[in-house]
This record gives structure tokens, C-alpha cells and sequence, in this order.
């Protein structure tokens, strides 16, 4: 085996690890990226969390100043009443 084949290996294994350090630094940065967005979209869903509770205190406010009854909550998954409905579909 001649120097020439050894250098064409080791050249054709650096050419492979210069490859799979770009794609490694290219997958650092979408990791960032996607840390962000999910950063961002967790304060924008907390904004509209609180801006639902604030929302659900007033409609309450109104229905108790207006005798009106409220459909009970089912957890998560919206109200009793909507449940049902779907189940019935």
C-alpha cells in the first residue's frame, strides 16, 4: 500500500468529519431557533391563559349579577355541555 492511498483515506475521512461538523453546527443553531419559538410560545399561551381567566371571572360576574347558570366545567375538555354534544355526534 503506497502513501498515496493513505492520503487519499485520510483526506476523504477529514473531508467527512469537515461535513459532520457543519451539519452539527447547523442542528446547535435550529436547536436555538426552536428553544426560542417554544420560549416565545409558552409566554404567548400564558397571555392568553390569563387573558381567558379574566374573561371567564367577568362572564361569571355577569351571569351571577344576571341570574343566569353557568354550564359546569369538565376539566380540560371544555364544558359538561360540550362534551356530551360530542359524544352524541
Amino acid at each position: 500500500m503506497g502513501f498515496g492511498s493513505t492520503a487519499k483515506k485520510l483526506q476523504k475521512v477529514v473531508d467527512m468529519a469537515d461535513d459532520l461538523y457543519s451539519k452539527l453546527n447547523d442542528l446547535r443553531d435550529q436547536m436555538g431557533e426552536i428553544r426560542e419559538t417554544i420560549d416565545t410560545t409558552n409566554e404567548r399561551v400564558e397571555a392568553v391563559e390569563a387573558d381567558l381567566e379574566e374573561q371567564r371571572a367577568l362572564l361569571e360576574a355577569i351571569a351571577a349579577a344576571n341570574d343566569i347558570d353557568l354550564p359546569l366545567e369538565d376539566d380540560e375538555n371544555g364544558t359538561a355541555e360540550d362534551t356530551e354534544r360530542t359524544s352524541e355526534a
